[in-house]
């Protein structure tokens, strides 16, 4: 017992001096100190002075490759391009599955028109039958020429078309109207790949006379044929009556809607009530698509391509003669003349305007380079041309066409066709003997027959 309060003594003798010193603490007024901290930053920036570096002269820049050079490149860029751009359009047209090989041909037919999905309507019947199966004509078919020459063609067409909004595939009706042959003209007198007539030709434009025939012109031509289309389809709101408007004119497709009736909106509602050669023209549309796109399914092989594939265009800005451009880059003069068949005698008639020249394009970069030796030659090429009676005589002479032999051909065959005789031929092209060879260029002096 006594312990025990000696311990609690001894505990509160210690905890007295805590507990007053609580107690004090409590009763003086607390200082917080807050710690100021002042930071200061310092940016050190070095200075460099850049002296401009003078840009290089022209003259003494180095090209990998001659401007010669480059467009040689450049042309064998768009020929190869061109061709894989034709292979991967035809690789969806090339084969059919299992099943499509034992349908009936009628079966068949319709199925792969379905197949070519186009805002151009495509229906099948035996009208349409009738035009693929002349399409499909062995080795006379016109698609083989055709395959070879839209090469060339259809990349101007397809461009004019898409710039305009109009369908690509009204790309096919050039075939129909020329088989894609530039100078082809009618009895009529339409010419050109769209066949125009001079009066509609002139009214879209085109430039219509004796040195110049616009028609021929291969970019002027499809524009001034996109204007029309384009007008048609915002009459009809059909491409079908547009493109059978195309052929006969607006008022015989209006006459043919009034006769078949208020309900007979369609070209086949009106097919009865419109003139013979309209008639079998939307149905030959459609074939001549088929045979296009389904040519490999047929056994079709392209015929030779074109010698210029690859072209680029310069001005005119003085009357040049194409002998001058020829004789001055070595470059064939019949060439010049495939290239610019608009120019009928040969002349660019540029004094009031300027004129455009398609070239190939590996040679564009040597016209610029020897254009005063070109315009030096005016005296040499152009002096026949002053006189009237010279313009005359050369008038006549550019009636004509050049004809490329195919095979099978012959002189008679030849003959036969242009309406000519074989003695003809021969004069024409100074031939000592009847002997042809595929590929062989002929000069017919003759219109060339309607395809």
């Amino acid at each position: 017992m006594l312990k025990r309060t000696i311990l609690l003594l001894v505990l509160v003798v210690l905890c007295a001096p805590i507990t007053l010193a609580a107690k004090r603490k409590r009763s003086e007024p607390q200082t917080i100190v807050i710690p100021v901290y002042d930071t200061i930053r310092v940016v050190v920036t070095d200075t460099i002075k850049v002296e401009p570096k003078p840009a290089p002269r022209i003259d003494t820049l180095q090209l990998a490759h001659t401007p010669a050079e480059i467009d040689s490149l450049v042309e064998a860029w768009v020929v190869m391009h061109q061709e894989q751009s034709a292979k991967h359009f035809f690789e969806a047209y090339n084969g059919d599955d299992d099943t499509s090989a034992t349908l009936p041909v009628d079966s068949l037919y319709k199925q792969r028109l379905l197949e070519m999905v186009s805002p151009v309507q495509l229906p099948y019947n035996y009208i349409v039958r009738n035009y693929i199966t002349q399409y499909l004509n062995g080795r006379w078919s016109p698609i083989r020429n055709v395959l070879a020459l839209s090469q060339y063609y259809f990349p101007i067409i397809e461009e004019e078309l898409a710039a305009a909004g109009l369908p690509l595939e009204l790309r096919y009706l050039p075939i129909i109207e020329s088989n894609l042959s530039i100078r082809a003209t009618s009895r009529m007198g339409a010419v050109g790949l769209w066949q125009f007539m001079p009066a509609t030709g002139k009214n879209l434009g085109l430039e219509i006379n004796s040195l110049v025939d616009e028609r021929c012109d291969v970019l002027k031509s499809t524009r001034a044929a996109c204007k029309f289309l384009a007008y048609l389809y915002k009459v009809y709101g059909d491409w079908s009556l547009a493109i059978a408007a195309y052929n006969c004119g607006p008022g015989n497709v209006n006459r043919a809607l009034a006769r078949a009736g208020e309900s007979c909106k369609t070209f086949w509602d009106i097919y009865d009530f419109l003139p013979r050669e309209t008639r079998g023209y939307v149905p030959k549309y459609i074939a001549a698509a088929y045979a296009y796109n389904y040519h490999k399914a047929h056994n079709i092989t392209p015929a030779a391509l074109p010698d210029c594939i690859a072209t680029d265009t310069v001005m005119i800005n003085r009357v040049m003669h194409l002998g001058q451009v020829a004789s001055t880059l070595n470059i064939p003069i019949e060439t010049l003349r495939d290239l610019n068949p608009q120019y009928k005698l040969d002349i660019v008639p540029a004094t009031r305007k300027a004129y455009s020249l398609r070239l190939p394009t590996r040679y564009t970069s040597e016209f610029v380079a020897y254009e005063k030796e070109i315009h030096s030659k005016d005296s040499i090429y152009l002096k026949e041309y002053i006189n009237p009676a010279n313009l005359d005589k050369k008038r006549a002479e550019g009636v004509g066409y050049i004809y490329t032999v195919r095979s099978g051909d012959n002189l008679g065959l030849i003959a036969k066709r242009n309406r000519c005789t074989v003695k003809e031929i021969m004069k024409w092209n100074k031939l000592n003997s009847t002997i042809i060879r595929p590929g062989q260029k002929l000069r017919i002096e003759k219109p060339k027959p309607r395809a």
